[in-house]
């Protein structure tokens, strides 16, 4: 099915990413999220078909087939930039509007993430900290092939993954498991929809620099 024939309700609850769009276009798809999206972009005097469009570059790439074991050094550190480095500054600043959100609203509720938003910012935070230490000193020198200076700015990136690990473990405890409570409304499935990518991709991120780059100094 064509995304402009679907609900912002729907949309937004399973493409990760697509509230930060519809909050570009103000388009409600909270309490107005019954509406298709062509619904709402006719309403809105919008061309649909650039928001479809930005939509489809949300979908999840099928990356994950390719082995990167033996790629080049180079080939490797670009596609971490990119798949990876880009995609957390792009996903966290959303996460963290989406937590004020829900926690402004429902936060009378036992089942709220009081202090998530807090906890993203914290997050933001370290990751962009870190990912400038690795853009900065470490990737240079490896794709220099300097392995010999990297042993230490390796050492110290490691231990600032398994941080991250602590980051990830503190999120799932605040969400329960980042479950869903019966009656969430779209931001709120919005935001957790987010957090399961956000954590699937930091791990992945985690793994491929810890077990593949690294392992090469």
């Amino acid at each position: 099915m064509n995304h402009a024939d679907e609900s912002l309700g729907l949309l937004a609850r399973t493409i990760p990413g697509a509230t930060k769009v519809f909050h570009e276009y103000h388009l409600d798809f909270c309490c107005g999220g019954k509406q298709t999206l062509q619904q709402a972009a006719d309403k809105a005097g919008i061309d649909a078909a650039r928001i479809v469009a930005q939509l489809a570059r949300l979908q999840p790439q099928a990356d994950g087939a390719v082995d990167w074991t033996d790629a080049p050094t180079p080939a490797l550190i670009e596609h971490i930039l990119e798949r990876f480095h880009a995609r957390h500054r792009e996903q966290l600043p959303e996460l963290i509007r989406l937590a004020r959100r829900v926690e402004s609203v429902h936060g009378d509720r036992p089942e709220c993430p009081l202090g998530l938003a807090d906890h993203l910012e914290n997050m933001l935070q370290e990751l962009e900290s870190h990912m400038q230490k690795e853009e900065m000193v470490l990737f240079p020198m490896l794709q220099r092939g300097q392995t010999d200076m990297a042993v230490m700015p390796v050492q110290v990136m490691r231990h600032e993954h398994d941080h991250h690990g602590g980051e990830l473990a503190k999120l799932e405890a605040l969400t329960n498991g980042i479950t869903l409570p019966r009656g969430a409304c779209n931001t709120w499935r919005a935001l957790y929809l987010g957090l399961q990518t956000l954590r699937e991709d930091l791990m992945e991120h985690i793994h491929l620099e810890n077990n593949v780059l690294f392992d090469r100094v």
